[in-house]
């Protein structure tokens, strides 16, 4: 019986214990990672943390410094485009109001002529009314003169 739980446990060592598998694979890796490839990921890095702190110290100052003054220099121009739009769409606003004041004086002008030409249509009209009816009153009043004559000769 003790062989069997021997055995029994051989056999469970072997087949759960994982330990000394790992330990072969981790043995593998440390020495492919040092001997093999000889630190050239540490001074990768290294040469990668240079740059960043060169990047960093010189070229980002640099890089800020430019895009401050371009940026700047954008905004006047920017500032100045505005202005000058602004400029545009006045002259255009005083352009249409003018245009509108103008439509406005035509039409009081037209009104005007209309006005003036219905005036002596309606004064022509009176004046001929007035004739005729200066004409009626001078045909009445030679009757009665004529009348008048009559009577005063008897």
């Amino acid at each position: 019986m003790d062989k069997i739980a021997h055995d029994v446990g051989d056999i469970q060592s072997r087949l759960l214990d994982h330990r000394p598998v790992l330990q072969g694979e981790i043995r593998y890796f440390v020495r492919e990672f040092e001997e093999k490839r000889g630190f050239r990921d540490c001074r990768l890095l290294e040469n990668l943390n240079k740059l960043v702190i060169e990047t960093n110290e010189q070229v980002l100052p640099r890089c800020t410094k430019t895009m401050h003054g371009n940026l700047l220099d954008a905004l006047s121009r920017l500032e100045a485009v505005t202005h000058m739009t602004q400029r545009i769409q006045e002259r255009e606003l005083e352009t249409q109001h003018s245009m509108i004041l103008q439509e406005g004086v035509e039409k009081r002008r037209a009104d005007w002529e209309d006005f003036v030409k219905q005036q002596y249509r309606l004064k022509e009209e009176v004046d001929e009314e007035h004739a005729k009816a200066v004409g009626r009153l001078s045909t009445q009043y030679s009757e009665i003169r004529k009348d008048l004559a009559k009577f005063s000769h008897f």
